[in-house]
């Protein structure tokens, strides 16, 4: 698992350390603090492999640059530095590393996935020639396009080679292949697939389940699965874009931990205990119900794909409904919320509290999200009220609000006549009609 993460020069703060809880983090901020850059930085620390853009360090400090992280379990806490070798135009690790031993699975806010296997892939930095020549044909890492995921993803063939590498045959393919298969048990992908799908509909009255596969096209001749919904029937490959985000993910975690077991009998060694999962925007496509529903079913689903799996989730979110939906479940020795926020010029990271809001709405009006239950003209206007009934100096505030007409006329402008406001302003000053 990861523990923490040390920048020093990269990305927007000038030094940043962040360390992890061992199951859930959540992270919000506004957009452009570094949350997705965090999540690739928390990718490189696990997989020791790259993903997306390579982490640039800030302008005229490429020298002071310097990524570090700390991984738990087999790693015994040791932290690891890594600096970028501008020869190789890459960052390279100082005091030797290994990757985690398990899967890690990244999953964008853009639709495109990242999966590392410890069973399947070798890590990009490493040099002892037994690894060199495991490079040879394990890939780094499998990354996938909404295309990709769904149709199938293929190595290009190596010089002299004239057969192809396929690395997966996409979810298309392979639902329809563990369907068909004469004999099923609760561990044949077929049916977990079925019972990942159904854990991650958002409700019992919105329920989903596999139905069979149909034809859809006169030129097309393959067999498309279906997806079996309360009002009927639907080829996956017509469904919504949240439902093809859910069944993406459904496939992905469990075409992740099947062919891991598959890759783990062949190399006679015992499957992995941990999964690690990085989420960008968590709630991207989703409705409401789907947002308060949906991390605490991919926490259940990982649970139900391997009753003793040890899950790490690092996820990013801007939907109140998401933290609502976990504030319940959240334990302080296990989980942590975090906060980007722009102060002035600099970036800032804070833990917060884990203090309830009780439901989404309160969550809505929460700090950590930063929101404001009116339009700015109206809380510039009644704060200019606080001021004159205080008594305190108008001369900060515009020169429309400086007096009590002026105030009372923004506020009837911008505040409904419910608004919980307007009892103090008239009790103050009973001579104002509103």
């Amino acid at each position: 698992m990861l523990k923490q993460v040390n920048l020093k020069h990269v990305g927007p703060a000038t030094q940043f350390r962040m360390e992890f809880a061992e199951r859930i983090n959540l992270i919000t901020g506004d957009n452009g603090l570094g949350k997705s850059f965090l999540l690739d930085v928390a990718w490189r620390a696990l997989t020791g492999t790259g993903v997306g853009n390579i982490p640039w360090p800030q302008q005229g400090k490429a020298n002071q640059a310097e990524i570090s992280y700390t991984l738990g379990s087999n790693h015994q806490g040791k932290t690891i530095s890594n600096t970028l070798n501008w020869h190789r135009y890459k960052w390279a690790s100082q005091n030797g590393s290994k990757p985690v031993n398990g899967l890690v699975i990244y999953i964008s806010s853009d639709d495109k996935f990242s999966v590392w296997d410890s069973a399947r892939n070798y890590r990009e930095e490493s040099t002892s020639e037994e690894i060199k020549w495991e490079e040879s044909y394990r890939p780094a890492a499998y990354h996938f396009t909404p295309d990709t995921l769904w149709n199938g993803l293929e190595a290009s063939p190596k010089a002299g080679e004239g057969f192809r590498q396929v690395l997966c045959n996409g979810l298309l393919r392979d639902w329809t292949s563990w369907q068909n298969q004469p004999a099923q048990n609760e561990t044949s992908p077929f049916t977990v697939l079925s019972q990942v799908i159904e854990k991650l509909a958002p409700h019992q009255d919105e329920w989903m389940k596999p139905g069979e596969p149909t034809r859809v096209s006169l030129h097309d001749v393959r067999d498309i699965p279906t997806l079996n919904l309360p009002y009927g029937s639907v080829p996956v490959i017509h469904a919504s874009a949240g439902i093809k985000r859910i069944l993406g993910l459904a496939y992905l975690l469990v075409w992740t931990w099947y062919e891991h077991v598959q890759a783990s009998f062949l190399l006679n060694q015992a499957p992995t205990d941990r999964l690690i999962l990085l989420l960008d925007e968590v709630e991207a496509h989703l409705h409401p119900k789907w947002q308060k529903s949906i991390l605490p079913a991919i926490l259940a689903v990982a649970e139900g794909i391997q009753t003793k799996i040890k899950t790490q989730v690092i996820a990013t979110t801007h939907s109140p409904l998401v933290f609502a939906s976990v504030e319940a479940d959240l334990e302080p020795e296990r989980d942590k919320l975090f906060l980007f926020e722009l102060e002035g010029q600099t970036m800032t990271l804070s833990e917060l509290n884990r203090a309830k809001q009780g439901r989404g709405f309160g969550w809505f009006a929460a700090e950590i999200l930063g929101w404001q239950q009116r339009a700015p003209e109206a809380n510039t206007a009644i704060q200019a009220a606080y001021a004159w009934m205080h008594g305190n100096s108008m001369e900060e505030f515009p020169t429309h609000l400086r007096t009590k007409d002026q105030i009372n006329r923004e506020l009837k402008r911008f505040l409904p006549e419910h608004d919980p406001f307007w009892p103090r302003w008239s009790i103050v000053k009973l001579g104002v009609n509103y």
